[in-house]
């Protein structure tokens, strides 16, 4: 699974080459973060650009910016202590679970 920081992901760089190529005039996605966890409305303004929506099926509870401020910090801590110490190591879940420890208090 690509994670939705990573820029280099072979699928979204299938769908900007359909949608510049107009193959496509909708994208669905289940939750808006599959597709990108940040900029998600420049996304939205570059597809339209070329006609193309971008349908979310799977909508999101309303988030007040505190939580989603959290939640975004989590995902810059994962994405980079999974770059440096691999998705599957014992030191990326330590780092992990000690963010969301020291959020928690």
């Amino acid at each position: 699974m690509a994670s939705g920081l990573n820029e280099n992901r072979k699928a979204l760089n299938k769908i900007f080459d359909m949608v510049e190529k107009r193959e496509v005039g909708i994208i669905i996605t289940a939750f808006k973060d599959r597709l990108t966890r940040f900029g998600f409305k420049y996304l939205e303004r570059y597809f339209a650009s070329h006609n193309v929506k971008i349908e979310v099926v799977n909508g999101e509870e309303p988030k007040d910016a505190y939580q989603e401020l959290l939640e975004d910090l989590i995902a810059l801590v994962s994405s980079f202590a999974g770059k440096l110490y691999g998705l599957r190591s014992h030191k990326y879940r330590k780092v992990v679970e000690g963010v969301k420890q020291l959020i928690a208090e």
